[in-house]
């Protein structure tokens, strides 16, 4: 049964990784929303810079993980042209999810995802979910799970020393 329960683990990841070969090297959909300040923000704002974005919710342990890694990497990458949005699927209210990112020092962008930017980068079907988008808006990478700072810096090194 031990074996059973790993073998539909180790399914279940390899189709979560097929995320990204379904969305890599295609345009991002472009979005419009609120950040929790109300600035508003569009795709087209991010234009010359590597954007992030992760779908993430406060109730998840996975989503809570990652947020020191992105904080950290953001602090360190941002004046290299590194943006990072934290979409959040939580049914809170915006204080709530303002407590939530202040308590955890969440220094980059965050804002509700709204169900048409969900369902134009879905189906999201797990969280977290990340996509990056390089300088040109092109989604280059998209992973399902927790994006770790090795992963992310690999990435972002590559895409940020391209015009």
């Amino acid at each position: 049964m031990k074996k059973r329960a790993l073998y539909l683990i180790i399914v279940a990841l390899a189709g979560w990784t097929s995320l990204g070969a379904l969305v890599q090297n295609q345009p991002a959909p472009a979005f419009s929303l609120k950040d929790l300040n109300g600035k508003a923000l569009t795709l087209a704002d991010y234009k010359g810079k590597v954007l992030i974005l992760n779908f993430w919710a406060t109730w998840c342990p996975p989503c809570r993980a990652e947020i020191p890694d992105f904080v950290e990497f953001y602090d360190q990458n941002k004046v290299n042209g590194l943006e990072i949005i934290g979409l959040s699927v939580d049914k809170l209210t915006p204080d709530q999810l303002k407590s939530f990112v202040t308590k955890n020092k969440m220094i980059y962008t965050v804002a509700f995802a709204p169900e048409k930017t969900i369902k134009d980068y879905g189906p999201i079907d797990a969280i977290p979910t990340t996509f990056v988008i390089d300088k040109k808006g092109i989604i280059r990478h998209a992973q399902v799970g927790i994006m770790d700072k090795k992963t992310l810096n690999g990435i972002f090194q590559k895409l940020s020393t391209e015009k």
